[in-house]
């Protein structure tokens, strides 16, 4: 294999040369030599002293392939999944990747049970899987160890066991796979199937985070925005927020765009913050797009404009995130950026409330105190009002203990009682 000839090369004293390696290995190959076809396929499929060409590298993984080679059997299988060099075919990935398998071969193992966890060309089936990541593990393949461990987080086609996937993620993240190190830090983060460390989980987000790995980073990241396992330090909190959000990764763009905002480990830039907010709300994050719209709202860093405010609150909204859904209750509820409507109001203040909403469950009571898009109902009124105040509305308590005023003693008694019954619901169905 190519590691094997430069290894032999320096004990040798041979200059490393790639181009005469393929040169020799081109001899052997014409020979029949199995192994040196793999090795040529090799360099082939790498453009190490040869010009790339992955035709030619299937050819010379064939020649071994049908010699029984298996990391030449293994190879040529990803090149038939991926469709490299060759038009893909699975079935033909799946026959290879077992012939390799089958002789113990543990990439070719992880591969073939990696193609059984997918689908959906090949029939998932969760069983073979587990069996044939479970062989690639137990020598060692760090790919299979962490997917094995997922499958045990998860309890998928295994009982689930948060021990067992800490114990395969452990494994993992000794070889210095980044994703076992991220996921064995949220273990010791959530104290699943360990004792809870927020050192720990730092110490291991760390070693993905210097891999590169965007997740790790933007958890580490929060680690310091939020002094969990370190010392509070919002100017690294924003560097390696920074770092995820270069790659994409929508929530490092939300909460790097909340410091450009307030100003937190960094120089206030509302329009700054503006543009990471759009980043991940054009990924779909909700929190992003409420904020966002909150910003056109109130002309934050870009122009005022209630109809785009409106347009982002609806797409949170959908996804039912209580604060956009209260938002854009108000919206409806004064007429910005759309035609005014109690009763939309009311369906979206109803839809926050029921999430526990405090904001949402005052401006409910008010509007079924009111009669606004909905029939006027002090006792509703009292008792929406009064679930506000139980949160810490100093609002809602005035307000409550106003309504009061112009109620019964009975009223007041029922109010409460249905109060304590929506509480109870946590706060579902109360209206009904």
């Amino acid at each position: 294999m190519l590691c094997l000839q430069t290894a032999a090369s320096s004990r040798l004293g041979v200059a490393q040369d790639s181009a005469e390696a393929a040169r020799l290995y081109k001899l052997a190959a014409e020979q029949g030599l199995a192994l040196a076809q793999y090795n040529l396929g090799l360099m082939y499929q790498q453009g190490l002293g040869v010009v790339q060409d992955n035709v030619e590298a299937v050819r010379l993984f064939t020649l071994a392939a049908e010699q029984g080679q298996a990391e030449a059997q293994s190879n040529l299988g990803l090149m038939y999944a991926t469709g490299q060099g060759v038009s893909q075919d699975s079935a033909e990935a799946m026959r290879l990747y077992e012939l390799a398998a089958e002789q113990g071969f543990a990439d070719a193992q992880y591969n073939l049970g990696a193609m059984y966890q997918q689908g959906p060309e090949v029939e998932r089936n969760y069983t073979e899987t587990v069996y044939w990541f479970a062989l690639a593990a137990e020598q060692g393949q760090a790919l299979a160890q962490y997917n094995l461990g997922w499958m045990y987080q998860q309890g998928q086609g295994v009982v689930q066991s948060s021990a067992e996937a800490v114990h395969l993620y452990t494994l993992a993240a000794r070889q210095g796979l980044a994703l076992a190190q991220y996921n064995l830090g949220l273990m010791y983060q959530q104290g699943l199937g360990l004792t809870q460390s927020d050192v720990e989980a730092v110490r291991l987000y760390k070693l993905a985070a210097e891999q590169g790995l965007a997740l790790a980073q933007y958890n580490l990241g929060f680690a310091y925005d939020q002094g969990l396992g370190v010392t509070q330090d919002s100017v690294e909190a924003v560097r390696l927020y920074t770092l995820a959000a270069e790659q994409n990764l929508p929530r490092a763009q939300y909460n790097l765009g909340f410091m450009y905002k307030q100003g937190e480990g960094v120089e206030q830039d509302s329009a700054e913050a503006a543009r990471l907010f759009a980043l991940a709300a054009e990924q779909g994050l909700a929190e992003a797009q409420s904020t966002l719209g909150s910003m056109y709202q109130q002309g934050l860093g870009l122009t005022q404009s209630d109809v785009e405010a409106v347009r982002l609150y609806k797409l949170a909204a959908e996804q039912g995130l209580a604060l956009a859904q209260y938002n854009l209750g108000v919206m409806y509820q004064q007429g910005k950026g759309l035609t005014q409507s109690d009763v939309d109001a009311v369906r979206l203040f109803a839809l926050a409330a029921e999430q526990g909403l405090a904001l949402a469950q005052y401006n409910l009571g008010v509007m079924y105190q009111q009669g606004l898009g909905v029939a006027k109902d002090e006792t509703r009124a009292h008792m929406w009002t009064n679930l506000a105040a139980a949160q810490g509305d100093k609002p809602a308590a005035k307000t409550r203990d106003l309504y009061a005023q112009q109620m019964t003693q009975q009223q007041i008694a029922e109010a409460q009682n249905l109060a304590k019954k929506c509480l109870a619901r946590n706060y579902k169905n109360c209206d009904r």
